[in-house]
């Protein structure tokens, strides 16, 4: 009877792991994600998207300027170079959000560092920026309570339930059953 040839493994498609068996990624990710993709989607890409619009139209940057303004007046007089930054800035946030429903622990890491980079540049882009600090700050925190959980400063050595050693037994229970 003839046999068939070993399968080879598969790159990409379904994630493995958690996301794969049925799991869901816990509901504060979610609500992470979710913020930060709507930052970058109706934000920063609706920014970077009217662009060309106004270049097309051939209106001047301080024509536009005369309608936001910002805190400092490098920004103001560079508008159009703020909104290709702006695209760079959405395309990352809508990354890092669908890494993190994806369940990739990448999502989480971009999507960090991009609430960390925009809360240290809402201050210089007021008035808009404060809008982003409650969407970029509200993801960041919801992050850190769905990765630290309810874990301690004091118990910072305890694993996570979610970790393969948590499930050990400690030195004091191998003693106490006889192994």
């Amino acid at each position: 009877m003839p046999t068939t040839p070993a399968r080879k493994p598969r790159l990409g498609g379904r994630p493995s792991g958690a996301a794969s068996r049925g799991h869901r990624v816990d509901v504060r990710y979610r609500v992470a994600a979710w913020l930060v993709i709507t930052q970058g989607a109706v934000m920063e890409m609706s920014a970077f998207f009217a662009l060309p619009v106004l270049m097309l139209l051939r209106v001047e940057p301080g024509d536009v300027g005369a309608h936001f303004r910002f805190a400092l007046p490098y920004f103001q007089d560079n508008l159009y170079l703020l909104m290709i930054m702006s695209g760079i800035f959405g395309v990352l946030r809508v990354l890092g959000g669908v890494g993190i429903l994806r369940d990739r622990l990448w999502g989480l890491a971009v999507t960090a560092l991009m609430c960390g980079v925009t809360l240290v540049l809402m201050i210089f882009l007021l008035p808009a920026g404060i809008f982003d600090g409650l969407l970029s700050g509200g993801a960041l925190v919801l992050m850190a309570f769905a990765w630290f959980g309810s874990r301690t400063l004091s118990a910072g050595t305890t694993t996570r339930a979610s970790e393969p050693s948590a499930n050990l037994p400690t030195e004091n229970e191998r003693d106490n059953h006889g192994r």
